[in-house]
């Protein structure tokens, strides 16, 4: 008879504080073995890790990455394998002697949390936690705790006592050392943006970049010829606005890099949702999307552009806002870069459009068969794509329409 065993949140942890389920670390069908870690919970203060309660294999996940649980929610099951000997199972509020990699400093029943000074002394001096009684609120196991215990291990005292010595040593010289020095919480936006970077950068995606350069010349032109005409109409005309415009049009030129890869498939998207990349000055970065931006003309893109960007700075945007993009564009250079490779996809988006800083350099221009030295506004434009997904032919067309558009403007 197959036995199967639930996957929860544990009840220890803190009541209401917003918890999200940030990321699996196996998938269903693969081993899973008891009190390793199977899935990082993420709360207003800390990023957890839930231990398998179960040796076995990982059969049936009920929550997603980006789904809101709370202690208690069932996450998912395991399904015992061989004899299913019940020595297999562990109650998750039980102490177990493998430390979760976890920098909650919060109460938590017995060793199932661990603080950061606890865990780096259990690496350098393997010991059995279910021996060593936690002085710590509800039996929690403390860095004084392990060093006590160093100190009064039977084998090699002499050894153990040095040890123990040195490394509150070392302690207090870092602590003396480090006083000068300030620290500055993360918020729930900057760990969000932290570990959908690391996913999309090192677990999910191979990251390929292109580069080209562009002539703002035409878009400079019409921009100063038409920006008065946009100010009756309540918005401010951005070079961004632009460059929207022109991903559209080599979108529609390309539409394999409006797309998201899947295993079996590679889905193209009719509607183009265009994120922008919006700084929050030391608070993040935060993407609003443009909907349906083929169907936009220029005054509509930027006016929208306006709207996003003052509700972002306040605060303002709703979920459906920041929600569906299907391509993202970061104009980086208005803060003065003129390149930047690779620029981290947007999951589970196949590519990111990058926007250099506007210079003026000097170029070699064929004017009527005579090559002239000319001046001009230029800019680098990157595409960085997932390789999985795209190569780079797609890539280079897409680069070559969107140039074309934007040195082209009439």
């Amino acid at each position: 008879m197959v036995q199967m065993v639930d996957i929860i949140v544990p009840e220890g942890e803190q009541q209401g504080t917003a918890h999200v389920l940030a990321n699996w670390l196996k998938m269903p069908g693969e081993s899973v073995t008891i009190n390793a870690p199977l899935v990082d919970i993420e709360t207003d203060k800390v990023m957890v890790e839930v231990a398998a309660p179960a040796s076995g294999i990982l059969k049936d996940i009920f929550k997603k990455p980006g789904d809101n649980v709370t202690p208690g929610t069932l996450l998912g099951r395991i399904e015992l394998t061989g004899s299913g000997d019940k020595t297999a199972i562990t109650d998750q509020v039980e102490p177990v002697s493998n430390p979760i990699d976890s920098d909650s400093q919060t109460d938590t029943p017995d060793h199932a949390l661990l603080s950061p000074a606890v865990r780096r002394l259990v690496k350098q001096h393997p010991v059995d936690l279910n021996r060593i009684e936690g002085t710590g609120k509800r039996g929690r196991v403390t860095k004084q705790d392990i060093l006590n215990y160093l100190k009064q291990t039977p084998t090699s005292p002499a050894e153990t006592v040095q040890r123990a010595t040195a490394i509150e040593t070392k302690g207090k010289e870092e602590t003396r050392q480090s006083t000068s020095s300030t620290h500055i919480p993360h918020d729930n936006m900057r760990r969000r943006i932290a570990a959908h970077m690391t996913e999309s950068l090192l677990h999910t995606a191979p990251h390929v970049t292109s580069i080209f350069e562009a002539d703002l010349s035409a878009i400079t032109r019409h921009r100063k010829q038409n920006k008065a005409h946009f100010e009756q109409h309540g918005t401010h005309l951005t070079f961004t606005a632009y460059f929207v415009y022109a991903a559209v049009q080599a979108l529609q030129r390309v539409p394999q890099i409006n797309s998201r890869f899947h295993e079996e498939s590679l889905e193209l998207f009719s509607d183009m949702n265009i994120g922008v990349g919006t700084a929050l000055n030391d608070k993040g970065l935060i993407v609003p999307v443009l909907h349906q931006a083929q169907n936009k003309n220029l005054l509509g893109i930027a006016s929208e552009l306006q709207q996003l960007a003052e509700k972002a700075r306040r605060g303002k945007l709703s979920p459906a806002e920041i929600q569906g993009g299907t391509f993202t564009l970061s104009n980086h250079g208005v803060s003065g870069s003129l390149v930047a490779t690779p620029i981290i996809i947007n999951q589970p988006q196949s590519a990111i459009l990058g926007i250099g800083k506007m210079q003026k350099r000097v170029i070699v221009k064929e004017i009527d068969g005579v090559d002239t030295i000319q001046i001009r506004p230029m800019a680098y434009i990157t595409l960085t794509i997932d390789h999985r997904a795209l190569d780079a032919y797609q890539t280079n067309r897409f680069l070559t329409r969107f140039v074309e558009v934007i040195e082209e403007w009439k």
